[in-house]
């Protein structure tokens, strides 16, 4: 990864931040971006002023727009593009409102595919562009439809956007985690306690019996975003601890 330059948006929390630090540490020239002032200055510490740190919300169709111009200003091409911002909203049908389901698709689907859009023409060949989905795109959890219909889509977008870019020498790929340490899980609005119940209760659906650590996707995010993986395109990967198999 060295002097490779590399974007992360969702990049100042959970997965996105841990990849970063994990790519800072082989060389790469890294980008992060976020939209929470709190979180964009707890990764500039957290990164120790070695990564561009950039506020972009991938809520706003503006912003994912923009996000190719901005970026120009600070770099001429990317080698990887780690699209990972993502916001989860559970509950029943009953409980869901469009506004949840406007909420949930503009970062999870619209942000994604728009920020690729603007960021083509600096896309190197060859390049690799990585999407976050989820395993319950896969599962039919209970209190996920919302969530889970957006990450479907990204799967769907990823091996669609995997035909469509080879071309140009533009690998595309979706990774799915299950259960992994990230503050997602302290933004359900939920109790204390009945956010500790669903905590334990998502545990327990690994084999491993436990949540995964973000430096653990962070691995297989580099793998995919680095020339290790250079013939695998229009993939899904699953990081779940086998919650597929309970």
């Amino acid at each position: 990864m060295k002097n490779k330059n590399i974007l992360i948006t969702g990049g100042t929390s959970g997965i996105g931040l841990a990849t970063a630090q994990l790519l800072l540490s082989e060389g790469a020239n890294v980008i992060v971006t976020g939209r929470n002032p709190g979180t964009l200055a707890a990764a500039k510490e957290a990164l120790q002023g070695k990564a561009l740190i950039l506020r972009s919300d991938s809520a706003s169709f503006e912003d994912a727009q923009a996000l190719g111009g901005q970026l120009k200003a600070h770099v001429t091409s990317l080698d990887g593009v780690f699209l990972n911002a993502g916001i989860g909203q559970f509950g029943p049908i009953e409980a869901m409102t469009q506004k949840h389901f406007q909420d949930m698709f503009a970062v999870n689907v619209q942000g994604p595919f728009f920020q690729l859009q603007s960021l083509l023409p600096l896309l190197n060949n060859p390049s690799s562009v990585v999407f976050t989905s989820s395993v319950v795109a896969q599962l039919g959890l209970v209190g996920t439809t919302l969530y889970s219909a957006t990450k479907a889509a990204v799967v769907s977008m990823g091996k669609t956007l995997a035909a469509e870019l080879a071309p140009r020498g533009v690998r595309v790929n979706t990774l799915s985690p299950g259960p992994i340490k990230t503050p997602i899980y302290s933004k359900l609005g939920m109790e204390k306690e009945a956010q500790a119940g669903f905590e334990d209760a998502m545990a327990a659906q690994s084999l491993f019996k436990r949540f995964g650590e973000p430096s653990e996707v962070a691995k297989l995010a580099r793998f995919l975003l680095s020339e290790d993986s250079s013939y695998i395109v229009g993939t899904d990967f699953l990081i779940e601890g086998g919650v597929r198999l309970t």
